[in-house]
């Protein structure tokens, strides 16, 4: 069953593990919210800087207390702070449960709830919730509520207290010390949120390539003064006949073949006569050719 709770009501807690869940609507001009939980003693203040867990210190040295971060949910976005209250140290009487805005009022945070669960049930159904609502709008820094010892058990408490002097302000009223130049490094030094140090860079497309201007090469220049030389141009032959042969020099006659080379370290062949044949008859003659 879960409890919707009012201002100032409180309900037991049964749970030894608590997930304090708080959740806003996103949209243009809505400014980041951050989760932090302060530890305080009997006497209501903390008992050193290291009982304040925040963005920039997200786990309390005790392991008991620490920061799960930011989630995108249907509903919006949520940053978490979770606490196993069966290991709290004895001597922390009570837990505040922190929004904070970084300098930006939170008229401006839309539809702002903690909702608690226990951690040890996964999926559950929120075991109890506060819309958190600020009284004058002009509050950048909201106790949203505390958990706190009763007995032998814990209790929750809504408590919707807003503070205008942010997170620093709120710090410092529970006995945290924060000089102005830890203040300007935990805001960056310009006032921007820890979501906004931390989010990645967004790269930029870069410009499309531009196309190489072809430089055309320019033809080499004569000297001043001189005509430019050109090359004699091929003499062609007229259409449909073949070029004409190379002549040999004028007078004299063209080169011989060259005969064939016998082989590597041998005499060239010596040519044999041929024998006369024995049938040979010089044909008949005239009588102008007889013996007279």
């Amino acid at each position: 069953m879960t409890h919707a709770m009012l201002k100032g009501s409180n309900v037991p807690l049964e749970a030894t593990t608590v997930r304090a869940v708080l959740r806003w609507t996103t949209g243009q001009g809505v400014p980041d919210v951050d989760a932090s939980a302060l530890l305080l003693g009997p006497d209501g203040r903390v008992r050193s800087d290291e009982d304040f867990v925040f963005y920039n210190q997200p786990r309390h040295p005790s392991g008991k207390v620490w920061r799960l971060g930011k989630k995108r949910v249907a509903e919006g976005l949520t940053d978490t702070i979770q606490t196993d209250l069966s290991g709290v140290e004895s001597d922390v009487s009570q837990i505040l449960l922190v929004a904070s805005a970084d300098g930006v009022a939170f008229d401006r945070v839309r539809s702002l709830r903690i909702l608690l669960y226990d951690a040890a049930v996964a999926e559950g159904e929120p075991l109890a919730h506060f819309d958190v609502k600020p009284e004058t709008g002009e509050e950048t820094a909201l106790i949203c509520g505390e958990l706190y010892r009763r007995g032998e058990g814990w209790k929750f408490r809504a408590l919707g207290e807003g503070y205008s002097n942010g997170l620093k302000g709120l710090a410092t009223d529970f006995g945290i010390s924060v000089d102005e130049a830890e203040a300007a490094e935990s805001a960056g030094g310009d006032g921007t949120s820890a979501a906004a140090r931390t989010a990645p860079e967004v790269s930029r497309p870069l410009p499309p390539e531009q196309p190489t201007a072809v430089v055309p090469q320019q033809s080499a220049q004569p000297a001043y003064g001189y005509p430019q030389q050109q090359e004699p141009a091929a003499t062609q032959p007229a259409y449909g006949y073949p070029h004409p042969a190379a002549d040999t020099g004028y007078g004299y006659p063209q080169s011989a073949p060259p005969t064939a080379q016998s082989g590597y370290g041998y005499p060239p062949p010596i040519p044999v006569p041929s024998a006369p044949d024995p049938d040979f008859r010089l044909p008949p003659q005239g009588p102008q050719f007889i013996g007279r």
